[in-house]
C-alpha cells in the first residue's frame, strides 16, 4: 500500500492566467511563481497551485478540465474576522458563513467566496 505524506501541489484550469494571479495574490496573499516555459503558479506555504489556460493546458491535465470546477479550502491563523475585513476592503463577496465545518484534522470554521472563474474557496480557521 502506498503511504501519501502531503500534497504538494494542485492544478487549477482558469479562464484567463492573469486576473487568476492577481485574484489570488491580492486576495489570498499568494505569491505569483513562473517556472518551465514561463508557466505561472501560485505558492503558500509548502504547497503551490499550477494554473493552466483553458484551452492550452499543459499535458498531462485532467481528463475534462475545466475554469470553476474545483472546491477548495484553505487554513489561515488570522482571526476569521480579519479575513472577512479583508474581503469587505477588496470588494469580494462571502457567500457563507463563518460556519462550522469538519476539515482534514479537527473543526474548523469556514468563510465562503468565489474566484474569478467561480471556484469555491473556502478560508478556514481550526477550532
Amino acid at each position: 500500500m502506498i503511504k501519501l505524506s502531503q500534497l504538494d501541489h494542485l492544478v487549477l484550469t482558469v479562464a484567463d492566467i492573469d486576473v487568476s494571479c492577481r485574484f489570488y495574490s491580492q486576495v489570498l496573499g499568494m505569491e505569483i511563481i513562473s517556472f518551465g516555459d514561463n508557466r505561472k503558479a501560485l505558492r503558500f506555504g509548502q504547497q503551490k497551485i499550477n494554473l493552466h489556460q483553458h484551452g492550452n493546458e499543459f499535458s498531462p491535465h485532467a481528463k475534462q478540465p475545466l475554469p470553476g470546477s474545483a472546491d477548495l479550502c484553505f487554513v489561515t491563523d488570522q482571526p476569521l474576522d480579519d479575513v472577512t475585513q479583508h474581503l469587505n476592503n477588496m470588494k469580494v463577496s462571502i457567500e457563507e458563513g463563518p460556519l462550522e465545518r469538519t476539515g482534514a484534522t479537527s473543526s474548523i470554521i469556514s468563510v465562503y467566496m468565489r474566484d474569478p472563474d467561480g471556484n469555491l474557496i473556502e478560508i478556514a480557521n481550526k477550532k
